[in-house]
């Protein structure tokens, strides 16, 4: 890939994201115009033909609604693209992703039996971390042999398996507990499970893991395109294959992890938006992996500003919107890809 056309696409994506994250300061139920907003994230007040008092009210509507939103959508849907693209390179499976590997079903199978017994939410972001760590413990001690040895050809296809697996059983328990549940309960679980940035008040841990699994993974972006080529060559220059893999998937696991704490189960994300940049960007990872990262934020945030204004004042969970659009844009990638 040549420097002008990477360029090009890199300035695509900061300017997609400037101006996604503008718009989700801006529009929704009530409407604010893009000056107040700006002046609302400085703590200046408005001065204007609806009065001190408008600008005072749009202040408060950004930054206490809007701004953690914004901020939630965009670490969420970073971590998610994040870990899809690490997993796919890991595994090199173009399936790999968090959901796939029971990482997010543990996170949510957990968040549920917690909002079923009527937890706070801190407890409730709390199981369901809880269940992303355990899910991660259990799918490298059931694969453990082969993710520690490596295998020159195929890499740790015990790990893909014994994910999948797991995932169907954290799905199954999902299940039973909304069959448990209480008719008072059953939509927020529901809209939990479909992913829901209403409630998330505190973005900054999310943004926080995802800066921490940013500086953890890009240094290493050049290893993983050696990685990619096999373990045998990868250790045969150097590369310590059995080391970097735990890393990354540790990594990749623990940002789904942050991300569904935050949001719940976002689908299509991890899964659509590195085949989408790989497409354009090809296989360099020192490319890939953060342009992935940008994009997905970018998605998430665009997907939630029209699960909030589509059908306003009521709202839509962000996961069927980015179901329905990751759905036959992925279809399309496939039939392109055939031919």
């Amino acid at each position: 890939m040549t420097a002008r056309r990477a360029a090009f696409v890199w300035s695509l994506l900061l300017l997609a994201a400037f101006v996604v994250f503008a718009a989700a300061l801006a529009l929704g139920s009530v409407a604010i115009s893009p000056w107040q907003a700006i002046l609302a994230l400085v703590h200046v007040p408005a001065h204007g033909g609806s009065g001190t008092q408008a600008g005072a009210l749009a202040g408060e509507i950004v930054r206490t609604l809007r701004l953690p939103r914004a901020v939630a959508g965009f670490s969420c849907g970073a971590l998610l693209a994040l870990a899809g693209a690490l997993l796919q390179v890991l595994l090199r499976n173009p399936l790999a992703e968090p959901y796939v590997l029971g990482v997010s079903g543990g996170a949510a199978a957990f968040a549920v039996a917690a909002l079923l017994a009527g937890c706070a939410w801190w407890l409730v972001d709390a199981a369901a971390f809880a269940g992303a760590v355990l899910s991660i413990a259990l799918v490298l001690g059931l694969a453990r042999r082969e993710f520690w040895r490596g295998e020159p050809q195929e890499a740790s296809p015990r790990l893909l398996l014994t994910g999948v697996v797991v995932a169907t059983g954290w799905g199954a328990a999902i299940t039973l507990c909304i069959a448990l549940a209480p008719d008072d309960r059953l939509r927020g679980i529901v809209f939990w499970l479909t992913g829901d940035l209403n409630g998330a008040a505190n973005p900054w841990p999310a943004l926080v893991a995802l800066i921490v699994a940013l500086a953890v993974c890009v240094p290493v972006a050049p290893q993983l395109n050696v990685l990619l080529r096999g373990d045998a060559l990868a250790s045969s220059l150097g590369v310590p294959a059995s080391r970097l893999r735990l890393r990354i998937y540790v990594v990749a696991s623990l940002a789904a992890a942050a991300s569904v704490t935050t949001a719940g189960t976002i689908g299509f994300v991890g899964l659509v938006v590195p085949h989408a940049l790989r497409l354009v960007l090809g296989n360099d990872q020192r490319m890939l992996v953060p342009a992935s990262t940008l994009a997905g934020g970018v998605a998430v945030m665009a997907a939630d500003l029209l699960a909030r204004t589509v059908i306003a004042p009521a709202q839509l969970p962000v996961g069927v919107v980015t179901a329905l659009v990751g759905v036959p844009v992925f279809l399309w990638m496939l039939l392109r890809r055939r031919r």
